[in-house]
């Protein structure tokens, strides 16, 4: 997983962001938060794991008045045990809450409460049966994964979504495994699987697959596959050529939009010259006539003389 190093130049769009947020799960982050406020679903926000804040600041945007919205992340600060600090260093060695908190203030007036420090401080700091949606993408190790799926439990309300990342990377079988026990042994009902996360409650998962799946089957950019297993209906749902959902630019694009360079303007052709008009034909009698008339007239006798010679 490459690191990222730390920039100057303020994001003028999510894409500048860095991180990893394919555009189906802006999709989905999208249509489960609007589902809830359509709904009339009110509940605090969380998000365990933020790196440089890219799906941080898509949350954000849903946070909605009387709402509550926490993140956590160790950000340059110790790692709880030797296995997490090897993993911070390798994976998140740039990451700072300087540069979280100047991404997330390029496209919202307030931060979120920021929790500094291990995911165990969560359950602390979150009170019990408050939040409606939970993104878990901290550590990858199981140890840690158990533990916050388990805070996600206690602090979910009975329908809110929890997602967890990387519950299928190849470098990642922590979370895999914790991931599948949870559904296997702690309740965990999947709702639906994208290409890195799981979609899951503690609810009842059948309402809101239902509404997905006819969401779903309206688009054309969407593959769709639903399958059985282990008692769970299960949802795979993979991008086609998707379009993230419309997210507004951060505030400050266009004052900090570098201007397209612009090709040299072609120098303008010099206008063609006119062609020379050819001067005006003098009648030939006439000039002669003119200059006999102007001669002395001996020089102008001599001269008619010889052309009456000629005749």
């Amino acid at each position: 997983m490459a690191t990222i190093q730390e920039t100057t130049r303020p994001p003028r769009c999510l894409d500048d962001v860095p991180g990893w947020f394919p555009v189906l799960d802006q999709l989905l982050f999208d249509w489960f938060l609007n589902r809830q406020e359509t709904a009339g679903m009110r509940g605090d926000l969380l998000e365990v794991g933020v790196y440089m804040g890219k799906s941080a600041i898509f949350i954000g945007r849903h946070q909605q008045p009387a709402e509550r919205y926490t993140v956590c992340d160790l950000f340059e600060g110790d790692a709880p045990d030797d296995a997490n600090r090897a993993e911070s260093t390798k994976s998140y060695s740039a990451l700072t809450r300087r540069v979280f908190e100047e991404n997330y203030r390029s496209f919202h007036d307030e931060l979120p409460r920021v929790l500094q420090g291990p995911s165990s401080v969560v359950p602390t700091e979150v009170a019990p049966r408050s939040c409606r949606f939970v993104h878990i993408d901290a550590s990858h190790l199981y140890e840690h994964v158990h533990g916050d799926i388990g805070a996600a439990h206690d602090l979910l309300l009975p329908d809110g979504i929890v997602v967890l990342d990387d519950f299928r990377s190849e470098h990642t079988p922590g979370v895999s495994i914790a991931t599948w026990e949870a559904v296997l042994n702690r309740g965990l009902r999947p709702v639906c699987l994208s290409t890195q996360k799981l979609y899951g409650t503690w609810g009842d998962p059948e309402p809101v697959q239902e509404e997905l799946l006819a969401m779903v089957r309206e688009r054309s950019d969407c593959h769709l596959s639903v399958q059985e297993a282990a008692g769970h209906r299960i949802v795979r749902l993979k991008s086609k050529g998707m379009r993230a959902p419309d997210f507004p630019p951060a505030k400050h694009a266009e004052a900090t939009e570098e201007p397209v360079p612009q090709e040299p303007a072609a120098p303008k052709p010099a206008p063609a010259p006119s062609p020379a008009r050819p001067a005006p034909r003098r009648s030939t009698s006439r000039a002669r006539k003119v200059a006999v008339d102007l001669l002395p007239p001996v020089v102008t006798r001599a001269i008619r003389n010889a052309r009456a010679a000629r005749k």
